[in-house]
Order: structure tokens, then C-alpha cells, then sequence
């Protein structure tokens, strides 16, 4: 009853904001990202029957408060559908750095979902266990069916799941982690998305949104794809910015590269656009071709930077891997 398991963060590149259900946290409306390779969240969990309390330990740090309540709430799925009471060990370590806007909670929760399912021996797909890890992060489902996937809205486990995209734009895309670390709340952010005066607004053009960006991928076109991604960090960033706390995410250095990467654009001609999710980092996407030059114009910002590809789905790893 033990299982490690490998699963690659994402970037939002139609991002849902706000959530109808917040106990299986179940957003308005869909959304679509790209995993992030080869960060990756690495997960071992060991079901202990004799055991009297569950542990969870990230980074080496056990987990306390807000955050064990999210795991737990994953764990409980999954003991619910295996249909014992078994309590847990997990234990999880990044490769890339924690709540700067990376992704982190979604390989999390995807690495923790796809090694419970197989440690209690859950016969389930990829879209199934998506599911499962939707209950620590919405996002964590599109983490679950990698690449570039898609998770429907619903209000139940049948609609409410991830789905992959197949394009030819996964071979070619790169992506510059420009890393600008800073304190931020995306729960509490999507707690009060709908009381922003700009939420009905975002919510009317997302699904044409939704519907072009599939059709950008399917066609493979990287400019379509892309500036669809930019305007949507935009638009997110508005009705964060526009809710009661008027959290406001982005840093000198996020606006420095926002700045270089037009530049890039207009005056250069490269294909490049930034992007962001909840948080002052920016994901900067480019292609093979361009992104030596794309990477020294966003290290000039000040910035510390990752060249990143695409990553897969989650998967199951050997023994050998176990982080205990």
C-alpha cells in the first residue's frame, strides 16, 4: 500500500477564476493550461492501517493548518472510494521554487492523487484520478492529464474533470520561467472572485475564449495561442485586482518583463507573449528558435530564469524513486 508518483506543474493559459463549490472546488467555468518540464513534484505515499494519525510532510516540513486540510481533503477521496479508513504517510519534495506562481499546488495535489490511487490500488484513468486531485487545486487535474489539457466545469465528478489536448504546438514551444518571488493568496483570491464588478464581464467572453484557444491549438498556431494567453492574464489580473482586497500580484520586475517581451515583439519580431497566473512571476513563451535571445532580454529584467518544454501526464514511479 505504497506508491511514489512524478507530476509536471502548469501554466493557465485560459485560467479559471473562482470556484461555484468550494468544498470539491469546483470552478464557473473551464479552462485550459500547458505543463511545465521538467519541474516536477515528486510524491511517496504509504497507507498505514495500524497507524493512528495521518502525516504529511512537504519540502521536509511537516504540514499543518490550511494546507493539511487541502490534503486531507484528496486523501479522504480517495479512502472513500477504496473504502477503508487507513491512515497515510505523504511526503513531497519540488524541483522548482514553491508559491511564486509556478504551478506548485497543482503538480502537488496531481503527484498526491496519482500515488494514492495506485498505493490503494484504484483501477483509474487519467481523467478519473483528475478528479481526485481537483479537490486540493482545480488545477491539479490538468497537472493530472499533462501537456496541454482541459478541464471542463460541472458539478459533479463525470463533467467536472480533465481532459488532454493533442497539438502539434507541445514540440515546439518554450517557455522562460522569469522567477519573481512574492507573497501571495490564490485561494483567497478565488474566494472573492465573483464579488469583483469585473467577474460577470470575464465570464462572458471566457467560453468564446475557451473555444478559440482550442482552435489555435488544434491548428498548431503558436501566435494565436499565445496572444489568446496574454490578453487572459490581463483579464485575470483585472478582476483579482478589482475584488474587496484588491490584491494586486505583479512587482516592478514582472511589469520589466512585460515591457521586454513587447519589445521583443514590436521591434524585434520575435514571437514571444507573457503570461501569468496568481502571482508576480511570468511564464514567457516563445519557440525553440527564438528563445537564447528571449532568455538574455528577460535575465536583463534582473531576474532569475528557467527554460522549460512541456511535460506529460502524471505518472507512477518505481520503488527506487520513494522519497522514504
Amino acid at each position: 500500500m505504497k506508491a511514489t508518483a512524478k507530476a509536471h506543474p502548469i501554466q493557465g493559459l485560459v485560467k479559471y477564476h473562482g470556484m461555484r463549490d468550494t468544498e470539491r472546488r469546483m470552478p464557473y467555468h473551464d479552462s485550459i493550461s500547458v505543463c511545465t518540464a521538467p519541474s516536477h513534484t515528486k510524491t511517496t505515499v504509504e497507507f498505514l492501517p495500524d497507524a493512528d494519525e495521518d502525516v504529511y510532510v512537504i519540502g521536509g516540513e511537516e504540514v499543518e493548518g490550511r494546507g493539511a486540510e487541502r490534503i486531507r481533503a484528496v486523501v479522504d477521496r480517495v479512502r472513500e472510494l477504496a473504502d477503508f479508513d487507513h491512515r497515510v504517510r505523504l511526503e513531497s519534495e519540488n524541483s522548482f521554487p514553491s508559491n511564486i506562481g509556478f504551478g506548485s499546488s497543482a503538480s502537488g495535489f496531481a503527484a498526491a492523487a496519482m500515488a494514492l490511487a495506485e498505493a490503494a490500488d484504484l483501477d483509474m484513468t487519467h481523467p478519473e484520478v483528475s478528479t481526485i486531485a481537483r479537490r486540493g487545486s482545480a488545477s491539479a487535474a490538468r497537472a493530472v492529464t499533462g501537456a496541454v489539457s482541459h478541464l471542463y466545469s460541472g458539478m459533479n465528478d463525470t463533467d467536472c474533470r480533465s481532459e488532454r489536448i493533442e497539438t502539434d504546438l507541445e514540440d515546439d514551444l518554450r517557455i522562460v520561467a522569469a522567477h519573481v518571488p512574492a507573497y501571495k493568496e490564490t485561494e483567497q483570491a478565488h474566494a472573492e472572485a465573483a464579488d469583483s464588478h469585473m467577474f460577470q464581464a470575464r465570464m462572458a467572453h471566457i467560453h468564446a475564449q475557451i473555444d478559440d484557444m482550442r482552435d489555435a491549438l488544434y491548428d498548431a498556431d503558436f501566435d494565436a495561442a499565445f496572444e489568446l494567453a496574454e490578453h487572459d492574464s490581463l483579464s485575470l489580473a483585472a478582476t483579482t485586482m478589482t475584488g474587496p482586497a484588491g490584491w494586486v500580484y505583479w512587482q516592478p520586475r514582472t511589469i520589466a518583463v512585460f515591457n521586454a517581451v513587447r519589445r521583443l515583439r514590436n521591434e524585434e519580431d520575435v514571437p514571444v507573449y507573457f503570461s501569468t497566473d496568481t502571482g508576480a512571476s511570468v511564464y514567457v513563451n516563445t519557440t525553440e528558435e527564438h528563445v537564447e535571445r528571449v532568455e538574455e532580454a528577460v535575465a536583463d529584467c534582473g531576474v532569475e530564469t528557467d527554460v522549460w518544454g512541456v511535460g506529460g501526464p502524471a505518472e507512477v514511479l518505481d520503488e527506487s524513486e520513494a522519497l522514504f
